[in-house]
């Protein structure tokens, strides 16, 4: 698998946020830094003026879920957006929570 490198982005953390360039080799981020060295042949995206997240996969949602003769407030659309704000890249939907 080709090493991917995210260039020059500001990388956001629940602590701080810099400018930095961001390595991934494979699934696995292995440098962070403000000029690291990419490897021949990398995959290169300029993240000049964008933000670079950590992504989290939320394994428990209740959007638009059927309960006791009533729906959960959030929706699709604004339950995913909050999670995107939160730094949630990916949400896990239970099928029978899509039924109804």
């Amino acid at each position: 698998m080709t090493a991917l490198i995210i260039r020059g982005g500001t990388v956001v953390n629940p602590d701080h946020s810099r400018r930095a360039d961001v390595l991934v080799d494979g699934e696995t981020i292995v440098a962070i830094g403000p000029a690291v060295d990419a490897p021949s042949g990398a995959q290169v995206i300029d993240a000049d003026g964008c933000y670079v997240m950590p992504g989290g996969i939320d394994p428990h949602t209740h959007l638009e879920l059927p309960f006791m003769g009533s729906v959960s407030a959030d929706d699709f659309e604004w339950g995913t957006k909050a999670a995107l704000a939160g730094g949630t890249s990916v949400i896990w939907i239970s099928v029978w929570a899509l039924v109804r």
